[in-house]
């Protein structure tokens, strides 16, 4: 089960939670050209290791696990997915 970024991401992007990833699952980061353009981060569903240490650090608590999730934000999950062409 992957950690989803959800909606209210959307205009924040807030780089905490990518500073605290022991993997570095979640892009794009700041010093990333897409960064700019991107509307929000993603996590990428294949390398998240589920430690979840990106919940507490966002400030707009934007981060769920996949199976906690909100009903109104199920749409994420695929959109994380589909930034990493997943």
């Amino acid at each position: 089960m992957a950690y989803i970024i959800a909606e209210p991401c959307i205009g924040t992007k807030d780089t905490a939670c990518v500073d605290v990833c022991p993997v570095d699952c979640i892009h794009p980061r700041k010093d990333e050209a897409e960064y700019a353009d991107a509307e929000m981060l993603y996590i990428n569903p294949v390398e998240c290791i589920d430690c979840g240490a990106c919940v507490p650090v966002c400030p707009v608590s934007a981060i769920f696990p996949q199976d906690d999730l909100p009903e109104k934000w199920q749409s994420f999950i695929e959109k994380n997915a589909a930034h990493y062409n997943q």
